[in-house]
């Protein structure tokens, strides 16, 4: 099957294109290479340097599946630049999918997110739930979950919304709470942490991939919305896990202004066959391995905002 996936140098697509290439499949990354390229060689891969604004450029011939990763993540970094995120986030998805149906591509997958439900006070967030964004960044994901769901009479489209991920990755991020607080605990022997009690949920980096695998493998499935999160814990639990296995650790708790606090209910995906594999715990234990191997550097890309500061986007 050849696969293109948009952002596949990012957090989740460089592990994710190493897995669709080892079960054969023929992969075109498309990047801006933002926070560069991790991305080994190989035979069945080719990596092309763009930007989704250019969708034009964007090679689709003999392309079955598009795997939409590629955004302005986050709500820190959509602030950097309200429009340029509307054009990436929104824009240049409308463009896509509407490319992708004029080279009958079969299948579109989209990435987007499980913070487009805004603040909720039902006990578990489904699918079926009125859409209230409250942020920029969550306005532009569910703007561009429309527009692609409005193609879905002629191209079969899956709009994934993850929770917070967590786990290793070779474009690592030390920007999502798991990865962040884990870090601090490494690195400074203190947690800081905002508030404490919000509840949120997450999803390993490897679960997260094996979604996007599941939907590959089950085409036929509706089209439609379909929550990823499978661990609501809240943001003192994630630090009391980091100071379990960084035992010297110190978890200072500070005041927050940040009023989310939700549970996704994810038994959708779930009656569809799926069931998840890691958590939040072998996140915690692989990124303290992982720094302990020296093998987690610390570096500006490893944070969205500052890399977005230094490029002056």
């Amino acid at each position: 099957m050849k696969i293109l996936v948009t952002g596949g140098c990012g957090y989740v697509g460089s592990v994710l294109v190493p897995r669709l290439l080892e079960k054969n499949n023929e992969v075109v990354v498309y990047d801006s290479m933002w926070f560069g390229n991790n991305l080994v060689d190989h035979k069945n891969l080719t990596i092309i340097k763009g930007d989704i604004r250019d969708y034009d450029n964007i090679p689709l011939d003999g392309v079955e599946v598009i795997i939409h990763l590629a955004n302005i993540a986050n709500d820190p970094a959509v602030e950097i630049n309200p429009v340029l995120s509307w054009e990436v986030n929104v824009l240049s998805s409308l463009k896509i999918i509407e490319r992708a149906i004029d080279n009958s591509v079969k299948q579109f997958i989209y990435a987007s997110s499980g913070s487009v439900y805004g603040l909720k006070e039902e006990s578990e967030v489904t699918e079926d739930l009125e859409l209230i964004p409250i942020s920029v960044y969550n306005k532009t994901k569910m703007v561009s979950e429309r527009v692609l769901m409005s193609y879905s009479n002629q191209i079969k489209v899956h709009c994934i919304r993850p929770a917070t991920v967590c786990g290793m990755s070779p474009r690592m991020r030390l920007d999502v709470s798991v990865n962040m607080l884990t870090f601090q605990a490494l690195k400074n022997n203190k947690i800081t942490v905002f508030g404490g009690n919000q509840t949120r949920p997450n999803i390993h980096i490897k679960d997260m991939v094996r979604v996007y695998e599941h939907f590959l493998a089950n085409s036929s499935l509706d089209s439609g919305f379909y929550n990823a999160g499978f661990e609501n814990i809240s943001i003192l639990e994630i630090a009391d896990l980091a100071k379990k296995y960084v035992p010297q650790s110190e978890i200072i708790i500070t005041e927050s202004n940040d009023p989310r606090s939700y549970r996704q209910n994810s038994d959708k995906l779930i009656s569809t066959g799926f069931n998840p594999k890691y958590g939040v715990e072998y996140a915690v234990k692989e990124i303290i391995d992982s720094y302990k191997q020296n093998q987690l550097i610390e570096k500006d890309e490893c944070y969205t905002v500052k890399t977005m500061k230094k490029l002056n986007l």
